[in-house]
C-alpha cells in the first residue's frame, strides 16, 4: 500500500459545494474510493454533477454521512456548528469529521461534544478567493497553502494520520495549532484586514457623496488594498461573530496604531514617522521575500 493508500480506499463526503468544497472535490475525485457532494438546493444537484468535481451528488446529508469514512464540512462557520451536532450521531464508528471553517475555538468546542465513536479534527486551509460559489472552484486551489489542523485530545493517531494524508495529497502544508492560538493569529492576518478594507471603502463612499470623481481616480493601490471588502458577507459575518474576542482585540490595537501615527503626523514629527514607516516597510519586504521562497 502506497503512502496514500488509506485515502484511496476511503469514501469522502463533502458537505457544501461552494468554492472550498468543490475545489477539494476536484482534487480528490478519481483518487478516493468515492467522493460524494452534498448540496441543499435541488438546482444545485445538476450544477454540481455537470461540474465534475465529485462522483455523485445528493441532498440527503444524513444518508451520505452514514457511509462515509471522512466527512468534510465546507460550509459557513455557524452552519458547521449546527451540522456537527446534527450529523455526528449519524456517522459510523471510526469515521473522521473534518471541518474547513475559518474560526476554530467554537467549532472544536462543539466537536468535543460529539459521540465518542466519531474522530474529530478541526481544520482551516489558508487560501481562497473573494468570489464564492461552485463556479469559482478550481483544481489545485490548495496547492502550497498552509492547512491548519486542530486535533482534539480525543482524536486518535490513526485519524490524524488519515487527515494528514488528505492534506498532503492536495499539496497543502499541514500546521498543527491550538484553537485559541489559531483564532488570535487569523484575527490579525485575515479578519482585521477585512474590516480595514471595509472601513476604507466606507470612507471613500463618504467622500464620493461630495465628489463622485473619487471613483475615477481610484487605481491599483485602492483596488489591491480593498479587494477583500468584496468577499462573501454571510461567510464573513459568521467569522467575525464566532471570533469576536480576538477580532475586538485586533481592532483595538489597530485603532491605537492609527492614533499613534495620527499624533506623529499632527505634530509633523518627520523623524518619528520616517523611522516607523521604514521599519514597517522593511518588515513587509522581508515577509514577502520569505513567502516567495517558500
Amino acid at each position: 500500500m502506497n503512502m496514500f493508500g488509506r485515502l484511496r480506499s476511503s469514501h469522502v463526503v463533502i458537505v457544501g459545494m461552494g468554492l472550498m468544497g468543490a475545489s477539494l472535490g476536484y482534487d480528490l475525485r478519481g483518487h478516493c474510493r468515492r467522493v460524494t457532494g452534498v448540496v441543499r438546493r435541488p438546482e444545485a444537484v445538476a450544477e454540481t454533477e455537470t461540474s465534475g468535481c465529485v462522483d455523485d451528488v445528493t441532498m440527503d446529508v444524513e444518508q451520505a454521512v452514514a457511509d462515509a469514512d471522512i466527512v468534510v464540512l465546507a460550509t459557513p462557520v455557524r452552519t458547521i456548528l449546527q451540522q456537527i451536532d446534527a450529523l455526528g450521531p449519524r456517522m459510523k464508528p471510526g469515521a473522521v469529521l473534518l471541518d474547513m471553517g475559518s474560526t476554530k475555538e467554537a467549532i472544536c468546542r462543539a466537536m468535543d461534544a460529539l459521540p465518542q465513536h466519531v474522530q474529530p479534527v478541526g481544520g482551516h486551509p489558508m487560501c481562497g478567493k473573494e468570489i464564492a460559489g461552485l463556479s469559482a472552484a478550481e483544481p489545485g486551489l490548495y496547492r502550497g497553502c498552509t492547512f491548519v489542523l486542530c486535533p482534539l485530545p480525543r482524536t486518535s493517531p490513526d485519524a490524524m494520520a488519515l487527515v494528514h494524508e488528505l492534506v498532503t495529497f492536495i499539496r497543502a502544508q499541514p500546521l498543527i495549532l491550538e484553537p485559541k492560538r489559531h483564532d488570535r493569529l487569523v484575527a490579525a492576518i485575515s479578519h482585521l484586514p477585512y474590516l480595514g478594507a471595509v472601513g476604507l471603502v466606507a470612507h471613500v463612499m463618504a467622500v464620493a457623496q461630495e465628489d463622485p470623481l473619487v471613483w475615477k481616480v481610484a487605481a491599483s493601490g485602492f483596488r489591491d488594498t480593498t479587494r477583500v471588502a468584496a468577499s462573501d458577507v454571510r461567510m464573513l459575518l459568521d467569522i467575525l461573530l464566532t471570533n469576536q474576542p480576538a477580532v475586538l482585540t485586533a481592532v483595538d490595537d489597530l485603532i491605537a496604531q492609527l492614533s499613534s501615527f495620527r499624533e506623529a503626523l499632527a505634530q509633523q514629527n518627520e523623524e518619528e514617522l520616517r523611522a516607523r514607516l521604514e521599519a514597517i516597510a522593511k518588515q513587509r519586504r522581508d515577509w514577502q521575500k520569505n513567502f516567495e521562497t517558500h
